[in-house]
């Protein structure tokens, strides 16, 4: 098995670049877990905005000041699970679950050893029909699987090991989401896992099913004969010329011609009378040459890359979440930049977009409100540069308006122009507009979609938050938002 679907070239390439945080296994799911108790569903986790500036500062006092961030991630997760183990027993038995032991690939070749040799590979009886021999169905299933290889991984199959891998039985909301971002994080792994597994088994299948070739000839006198309704000898001479070429030319046995192929030939009620010695040779030099050997490089192979990948999952850099990890890690202070549209934000408004932006970007960025931008004057937001080391602008708008490109269109696009590098937030605030249609949720939504078509034409990303409410904050509003700047 291999990686050829988009999502795996994707998370491939996230690897190789500089985009990403590489961490070995454990590590990855100690930082993953602790993600998602700081940013997941709320469902009772036992988890404070205080322990969360705990585990920071104390990370910060054990992490080397030039030590890579993978280092500081790690160190800040081990402190936090510190103190969520004893609040949540679920957490330390997901975290001691082992995904992989090395015992295993010893498992799979006794498996396939012992059903090799338990296996008729001769037919059931001590006779051999050369046209037909059951080596072919074998070789025949290899032929497959390798042009399979070619092919993406079946969606099934995605989606059983997505869900062994996701699997945190009886685990609270928090646990649930850490399940399914290993899932997305840990797919390649498990897979060059599995794939190094179905290899080794296959090989010792087929290197049983050679050595019950020998072991049954020591003791049974096997004979060779072939028989056809439509073939002459001449055909089968071919045939088997064809076929077995690969074999006659490791082995240097030679073939019958047509002549003595004639001989062999057995009727209904014959019985096959030549020696089976030299057909066992070749037979088996086609299962060494075509299964045993290519499922070996192919174990081989995925035996590097799941050492490989255990070494180096890839989590994103431009996850708002580990960009806060990375901005506390630096010490560097969050700047966000406030652009109103139509009407500045009320006293209530500003604090709920603090409180908000705080939860997603740390407690300690600096925010800054300009002017509105008036309606008709959206060239003017051009001129509205950013200040120094601004990390975020974010364009301010109210929900109730109704997106057109001739205002909010071209007041993206200005915004765009006076500071193409910097990431652009499009927050639509919500509090007026969900009062009044509170009873019309459809309208609500189609609304939104229409406010987030806009951003996207604008290559901004976009979300809705009531700031006036005093929840303007909670755990469904901020995740949104994060799930909007990570895009």
């Amino acid at each position: 098995m291999r990686f050829r679907a988009p999502a795996d070239r994707r998370y491939i390439a996230r690897i190789v670049s500089k985009n990403a945080f590489h961490l070995d296994e454990a590590a990855a799911r100690r930082v993953l877990m602790v993600q998602a108790f700081e940013t997941g569903p709320a469902d009772g986790k036992p988890w404070t905005a205080e322990d969360r500036a705990l585990v920071t500062r104390l990370a910060r006092e054990t992490t080397p000041v030039d030590a890579r961030p993978e280092r500081y991630l790690d160190e800040r997760a081990r402190h936090a699970l510190h103190m969520l183990a004893p609040r949540d027993k679920a957490v330390a038995r997901w975290l001691d679950r082992r995904l992989w032991r090395p015992g295993w690939t010893l498992l799979a070749l006794l498996l396939g050893a012992v059903l090799g040799l338990a296996a008729d590979a001769l037919g059931g009886s001590q006779h051999i029909n050369l046209l037909a021999p059951p080596v072919w169905v074998v070789m025949a299933w290899n032929l497959l699987v390798y042009l399979s290889l070619l092919l993406p991984v079946p969606k099934r199959a995605r989606a059983w090991l997505a869900r062994r891998l996701a699997r945190v039985p009886g685990g609270s909301a928090p646990l649930q989401a850490c399940g399914q971002a290993w899932a997305r994080h840990g797919w390649p792994l498990a897979v060059a896992r599995a794939a190094l597994l179905l290899h080794l088994a296959a090989a010792a299948l087929a290197a049983g099913l050679v050595a019950g070739l020998y072991l049954r000839g020591l003791v049974l006198d096997f004979r060779a004969g072939w028989q056809s309704t439509f073939l002459d000898a001449a055909t089968v001479q071919t045939v088997l010329a064809t076929l077995l070429a690969p074999a006659v030319a490791a082995t240097g046995i030679a073939l019958p011609d047509a002549a003595a192929l004639e001989a062999l030939r057995v009727g209904p009620q014959g019985a096959a009378s030549a020696s089976a010695a030299p057909w066992i040779h070749l037979y088996a030099a086609m299962l060494a040459l075509f299964v045993v050997a290519p499922r070996l490089a192919l174990a081989v192979w995925a035996a590097a890359r799941s050492r490989w990948l255990a070494r180096h999952v890839a989590l994103p850099k431009d996850d708002p979440y580990f960009q806060r990890l990375l901005r506390e890690h630096r010490g560097g202070t969050p700047r966000v930049q406030v652009l109103p549209h139509g009407a500045a934000p009320t006293a209530q408004a500003a604090l709920g977009l603090r409180a908000l932006l705080a939860q997603v970007l740390g407690p300690g960025l600096q925010m800054t409100v300009a002017d509105a931008t008036s309606y008709g004057n959206e060239e003017a937001a051009a001129q509205l540069a950013p200040e120094t080391e601004t990390t975020l602008r974010l364009a301010l708008v109210d929900l109730g308006t109704t997106p057109e490109e001739d205002t909010h269109g071209r007041f993206l696009q200005a915004l765009r122009q006076s500071a193409p590098g910097v990431p652009l937030l499009l927050l639509a605030d919500s509090s007026d507009f969900d009062r009044r249609f509170a009873a019309t949720p459809a309208r609500g939504a189609e609304r939104r979609a229409a406010w987030q078509q806009l951003a996207a034409d604008h290559d901004a990303a976009w979300a809705a938050a009531a700031l006036n409410s005093p929840a303007a904050a909670d755990e469904t509003t901020t995740a949104a938002l994060e799930a909007a700047l990570s895009r």
